[in-house]
This record gives structure tokens, C-alpha cells and sequence, in this order.
């Protein structure tokens, strides 16, 4: 049977630890240490979830910066990530199932799933397959065009 409670302690603020999105590696031995110029560098490049806004530039960025971090790189991902959202990314995140992620290759794949949808690739396929050169333009122009665009797409593995 549920356990009863009184509408004061429905109202009275939760003493129990919150639970995580992530559930973090262990991490041999006491050493691991994010140092704070770190976390305030990753926050200096947070994502917003703007539709202007590259996820793949945001995880390239990140991954950079992580792994200036001589560690367990999947910890240090997993840890440092959520400091790197904000707004509608950091809502989306703290949306997240409790217990969900639990690998670096799984939050990469959600946070594409969400900023990079399939119908955003499909656009992108469409505008590099759909050009045509134009008089006086030169190919070599089409083709920075079309690398520019194959850049913006996710590498999904």
C-alpha cells in the first residue's frame, strides 16, 4: 500500500538527495579533480539550443576543452557536460529520465538526437545535392558551399 502523507508534507521541501541523469564511471582512486578554470572555460562556450546554433561545433568545442583534462576521459565528459548548456539545452537535459545516461557515446547520441534531428540532415543533404552552378560562378565556390554544409552534419558512428 502507498504510504500516506498530509498535504504539509507534500508542501514541505524534499530533505532526500536529488537523483542524476548520469550515472557516473567510478573513478580509480581519489585524484579525479575538476579544477574551476576549466568549468568557467566550458561555460564561456555554452549551447542554448538555438536553431542558429551547431551542436556538432558545440560537441567539437567541448571535446577540446575536456581533453585538456589528463583523466578518465568519460568521466571528465560525463561530469563537465551539463555546465556546457544552457536554456532550452540545459532544460532539455534536467528533462532527461533519472538514471538514463550512463556512457559519453549516449549522451553525445541524445544530445544529437535533440539539436540535430534527422529532418535538419535531410536540409543539409538537400541544399548540397540541390545547387546548380550559376554563370560566372566558379566551381571551386560550390565546393566550399558544399564542405561547409557536410560540416555542419553530425558524425553518427
Amino acid at each position: 500500500m502507498a504510504e500516506e502523507r498530509t498535504l504539509k508534507e507534500y508542501a514541505t521541501p524534499s530533505t532526500e538527495e536529488p537523483h542524476t541523469i548520469i550515472v557516473y564511471p567510478t573513478v580509480e582512486g581519489n585524484n579525479f579533480e575538476i579544477k574551476l578554470s576549466l568549468i568557467y572555460l566550458v561555460q564561456q562556450n555554452q549551447f542554448s539550443g538555438s536553431p542558429t546554433e551547431d551542436p556538432n561545433f558545440h560537441i567539437s568545442t567541448f571535446l577540446r576543452l575536456s581533453g585538456t583534462l589528463k583523466a578518465n576521459q568519460e568521466a571528465v565528459n560525463l561530469h563537465l557536460f551539463p555546465f556546457s548548456l544552457r536554456d532550452k539545452a540545459s532544460a532539455w537535459f534536467h528533462s532527461s529520465q533519472v538514471g538514463s545516461i550512463t556512457s559519453w557515446d549516449q549522451m553525445r547520441q541524445a544530445f544529437f538526437s535533440r539539436f540535430f534531428p534527422p529532418s535538419k540532415t535531410a536540409q543539409l543533404m538537400d541544399q548540397i545535392t540541390g545547387f546548380a552552378q550559376k554563370d560566372g560562378n566558379l566551381f571551386t565556390m560550390h565546393g566550399s558551399v558544399s564542405k561547409k554544409c557536410l560540416g555542419f552534419a553530425p558524425i553518427m558512428v
